[in-house]
């Protein structure tokens, strides 16, 4: 992956990092399903300063499962 390629996915990732962020915000849970999917994005982001690739397919993953309404567990 050349240079212009990688800093390409590091703008998709960010802006994906965004939108997660606003929609685990804006849904009506209870607040130990928030902090668990918050503590969740947490991980996701600090996992895209070594693995970029990694952290699109978390993120795919975690919208997906936003998307079909699957949370963990309130705490």
């Amino acid at each position: 992956m050349d240079r212009d390629d990688q800093l390409r996915l590091y703008g998709v990732v960010a802006d994906q990092l965004r939108v997660a962020h606003d929609r685990v915000r804006a849904l009506q849970v209870p607040e130990g399903v928030r902090m668990a999917l918050t503590r969740k994005l947490l991980v996701i982001t600090a996992a895209a300063k070594h693995d970029l690739a990694g952290t699109a397919r978390r993120l795919e993953q975690l919208n997906a499962d936003l998307d079909e309404g699957r949370f963990p567990e309130d705490v």
